[in-house]
């Protein structure tokens, strides 16, 4: 039932045309093929090709995304649908322009995290997105309107047939506006996990008080669209203040010269922990660590601007194309990382 309830989440929802047809009616209309470059064994792969089956449509499966191969594969296969990434699409935006951009058979793009280039991707590809929250306890609790993105950071609103709230450390509910934990509960039996595979105590923990806790931090606005912050271990505890990852990425990301990055909390000598970003130079790019520090102070509150920055030629990903956080955290006094306070590398390893 879970797998099921995800798999039908995977259709983009809300949108009525004058005759009453939705977007799940012309998504079942297209002779649907799903575009999966994801690992067999991860929801981004086994959600659609259950969705695919019950609509009676294909699923292209490919090893692995790869920026040079996704619009001549999704061309010669006439895929229709895929899920991408946010820094998947940010990719696929960054390469340079083609004539043929526009000339595809994708009918939607699931976007997951939006990126603050939605408009520009839509535009480029003549595509439309909409995007969700899940995780693979889950089965999609939060879905946006359709195409119809409140902006280019919300994940959505409630789905129907779910409940949410956002929750302090004590599981007591967080006024609108506030940081929170989202906990879930669904209406239909078995939609949610029953628990972890002989892991007892940790089933008790993900559901105490009878809410499944995601271990994410979210906010709320006023209109019910719900913003992930970041996974509530990544947060950066700095100098009283929290800072999430995902917005500081964000904010390095918009730089010119910057292909990819990562943030990660490091020992601080004063306690709590310093700033660090480990970074992914655009194809031609020169900038030097104090340049980008600099462009950095000018975009940022003091409090989040990165003691340390390391260049490298790629980040530690996992086979869904995840940053592995915790190899940074692990390894994150190396030789090549600068640090602001002292204008100067490391030099020793780690």
């Amino acid at each position: 039932m879970q797998l099921h309830e995800t798999a039908i989440g995977w259709m983009p929802t809300g949108g009525s045309a004058a005759d009453g047809r939705t977007h799940n009616d012309e998504y079942r209309d297209l002779d649907p093929c799903y575009y999966s470059p994801y690992p067999f064994h991860h929801m981004a792969s086994r959600a659609p090709l259950h969705l695919m089956a019950l609509l009676g449509g294909r699923v292209v499966l490919r090893p692995a995304f790869k920026t040079d191969l996704f619009w001549p594969e999704v061309r010669r296969y006439g895929c229709t649908s895929t899920e991408l990434l946010g820094t998947m699409a940010l990719f696929l935006v960054n390469a340079a322009p083609s004539p043929s951009d526009r000339d595809n058979p994708l009918h939607s793009v699931l976007v997951v995290p939006l990126v603050t280039r939605v408009a520009e991707f839509c535009e480029r590809f003549d595509v439309r997105v909409w995007t969700v929250y899940n995780m693979t306890e889950l089965s999609i609790p939060l879905v946006s309107d359709g195409f119809d993105l409140a902006n280019d950071t919300s994940c959505g609103r409630v789905r129907p047939g779910y409940r949410v709230l956002l929750v302090d450390r004590d599981d007591e509910p967080v006024p609108v506006g506030e940081v929170g934990e989202l906990v879930v509960r669904a209406e239909r039996p078995w939609a949610l996990m029953a628990g972890y595979w002989d892991m007892p105590e940790a089933t008790v923990a993900a559901w105490r008080n009878q809410w499944l806790h995601t271990g994410d931090a979210f906010r709320q606005d006023e209109d019910g669209n719900f913003y992930f912050l970041d996974r509530i271990k990544d947060t950066i505890r700095r100098r009283g203040e929290n800072i999430s990852s995902l917005e500081l990425e964000a904010e390095v990301r918009a730089v010119d010269g910057v292909a990819d990055c990562a943030a990660v909390g490091v020992p601080s000598e004063v306690g709590e922990e310093e700033v660090k970003i480990v970074v992914v130079r655009r194809a031609g790019a020169a900038m030097t660590e104090a340049e980008l520090r600099n462009e950095l102070v000018e975009r940022l509150p003091r409090f989040m601007v990165p003691r340390y920055v390391e260049w490298v030629d790629e980040l530690p990903k996992t086979p869904t194309q995840k940053v592995r956080k915790g190899a940074l955290r692990e390894s994150w006094r190396t030789a090549s990382t600068w640090d602001a306070a002292t204008n100067r590398h490391l030099g020793v390893d780690s």
